[in-house]
């Protein structure tokens, strides 16, 4: 079978005749299919090849079962019978992976990981991103906390995008305040539960060019953690080194949220002096992220292996805007793994109390 449970590093994806191939190369094939048409068709191929990285089983062992794709999501009986063609005859070699696609993990092969190192998934204490119905989200504040509790969370941390992101409604200042209040009060009713969750409040600063935040120093002084990322310039081609150093420099910030701002399939990122970026963050005691989403996965391996010479800390966010989202933290937990990130320098492996200890004296000295 094609690298189950590896990273492919060199962007290669090989698919011999006569083997079984796996989600990630059913997933490449759906989106250079769409390449090949128009649409609708090309939507529902690249819509395929994008949930692909999500299905929970691989597809070739649910049409050994005798079992019907269509069981997975944004796949009809067209594509299952594209698919199958595939599964029978796979093609000889696919060759290099544009970089557009590359070095995505998918869900199995993330629980393959996982399944290898059991105790690395039960060090996890907290998920350090994610968004409710203040901004784009799609639940309350109580239901992301009931689901992290379902998960053996003992703590997350609200980050809400801020005013700047209107697409994404972000919030201001004065609802910033208001929303203090709900998770205080449902911190009340879950400090009182079998299972004890503490809810952080915090934010997803948007940063501009530049590194600056969108929100009052004041307020943002306020809450327990700040995440900030770059939500404009993100087809930039030349070098952003110094963005970067400029956003690690703003005082408001602890965690560099998604860095490269990369989309599977739609958006390639941004581009930097890593090794530089890194040790700034590593010397200012910041963090950096692995946004887990799948369409994210962001930072990747190759990058958390410079991250990891670096010896900076590494944050883990779901970026999730569901209660189901929160189980995305199983791809950036086996990106973790498989980069060899030390356990000491992931913050999710913290307790809530050494968490708060690490941001307030990034704040102290910043």
């Amino acid at each position: 079978m094609f690298i189950l449970s590896g990273f492919r590093p060199t962007g290669m994806c090989m698919a011999q005749k006569h083997t079984t191939i796996d989600n990630a190369t059913i997933a490449e094939l759906l989106c250079r299919e769409a390449e090949k048409t128009k649409p609708p068709l090309q939507r529902a191929l690249r819509r395929a090849g994008r949930a692909a990285l999500l299905w929970p089983e691989e597809a070739a062992e649910v049409v050994r079962q005798n079992r019907t794709l269509r069981e997975f999501p944004a796949i009809g009986p067209y594509l299952e019978k594209i698919i199958l063609k595939w599964i029978d005859d796979p093609p000889l070699a696919l060759g290099p992976i544009p970089e557009i696609r590359r070095n995505f993990l998918t869900l199995t092969e993330a629980r393959a990981i996982l399944a290898e190192n059991p105790q690395w998934r039960s060090l996890v204490r907290g998920d350090l991103q994610m968004h409710t119905e203040w901004s784009d989200g799609s639940a309350n504040v109580r239901d992301m906390a009931q689901s992290a509790v379902q998960l053996g969370h003992s703590y997350i941390s609200i980050t809400d995008h801020a005013k700047g992101l209107k697409i994404a409604g972000g919030i201001n200042e004065a609802e910033l305040s208001e929303q203090a209040r709900e998770i205080e009060a449902v911190n009340d009713e879950f400090n009182q539960g079998e299972k004890p969750l503490r809810i952080l409040h915090s934010i997803e600063l948007n940063l501009n060019p530049q590194g600056e935040g969108d929100m009052d120093l004041a307020a943002l002084n306020k809450l327990d953690i700040v995440l900030g990322a770059f939500h404009s310039a993100l087809r930039k081609k030349e070098d952003q080194t110094e963005r970067y150093l400029a956003a690690l420099r703003n005082p408001a910030l602890h965690i560099l949220g998604h860095p490269r701002g990369r989309i599977f399939n739609f958006r390639l990122g941004l581009y930097a002096d890593w090794p530089r970026v890194f040790g700034l963050a590593a010397e200012l005691d910041r963090a950096v992220e692995i946004d887990c989403y799948p369409d994210r996965q962001d930072l990747d391996v190759s990058l958390l292996k410079v991250a990891r010479a670096a010896g900076v800390r590494i944050s883990l966010g779901t970026d999730a805007h569901h209660p189901w989202q929160l189980r995305f933290v199983e791809f950036g937990l086996a990106a973790a793994k498989l980069a060899r990130i030390p356990q000491d320098r992931i913050l999710n492996f913290m307790s809530s109390e050494q968490l708060l200890s690490w941001a307030d004296n990034v704040r102290e000295y910043a």
